[in-house]
């Protein structure tokens, strides 16, 4: 008897464990469901695949040896950069894009954009496009507010002037300044196929290279694919 009533509180527990998940993957990301086809947070999918992204870029402490590790494990990721930095350290954004990597806008000075309207945000993102531009002859379409604050009207903003609005399922926190074990537990805790990850190249961020190397070799152990950003649209829009 005692048994049995083991095994029922098992199953319940398993029946609320696996619909909170499904709960969970299918109900937090409202601008994606009520705009598909501009703001993108996960790739509703069974299959394996995983979006690593790196915010605040580029800088000459982090992003090179970020870049080494995507290097050593041959994967293409996503970086969003601000154009200040752009500006200042023109060679490094241009090696991100001459190693194969995907780039996407992040605003110039990294304002909170909720407290500063539409039209600042497109002043952002074109003085960012302009950095860019100079250095790599490259537009862009891919656009990350700082912090993810963003609200109705600006994506409907993005929308007018062609852009792809891009969020995140898996926040590493990486930004705190965390270890690279705490990054680490970030991420596999809350690991989902379809996943984008965001990460930071400049910043705080002693843990990242660490925490993105072992990251890597687990994942590709238990059958990963890494895309970058536009890779998930296509998939999408097949």
């Amino acid at each position: 008897m005692k048994k049995i009533v083991i095994q029922t509180c098992f199953f319940i527990w398993l029946i609320f464990h696996f619909s909170s998940i499904t709960y969970a993957a299918s109900s937090y990301y409202p601008l994606q469901t009520k705009y598909p086809d501009t703001m993108l947070y996960k790739l509703e999918t069974n299959q394996k695949v995983i979006a690593f992204t790196f915010d605040d870029g580029p800088d000459t402490i982090y992003t090179p040896s970020i870049l080494d590790v995507l290097k050593k494990h041959q994967v293409r990721a996503t970086f969003f950069l601000m154009g200040v930095r752009v500006d200042k350290y023109p060679q490094i954004a241009k090696r991100i894009h001459n190693e194969g990597h995907v780039i996407g806008n992040h605003t110039y000075w990294h304002p909170q954009l909720t407290k500063t309207g539409a039209a600042n945000m497109m002043w952002e993102i074109n003085k960012t496009e302009k950095a860019i531009r100079s250095v790599i002859e490259l537009e862009t379409n891919l656009f990350r507010a700082p912090y993810g604050a963003i609200t109705e009207n600006m994506v409907k903003k993005l929308k007018e002037e062609g852009y792809l609005g891009i969020g995140w399922s898996i926040d590493s926190e990486d930004w705190r300044g965390l270890s690279k074990e705490e990054i680490k537990a970030n991420v596999l805790n809350n690991l989902h196929a379809g996943s984008i990850v965001l990460m930071h190249s400049a910043g705080n961020v002693p843990g990242t290279e660490e925490a993105l190397d072992e990251l890597l070799t687990f994942l590709k152990k238990n059958g990963y694919e890494f895309v970058t950003v536009p890779e998930m649209w296509e998939t999408i829009y097949k």
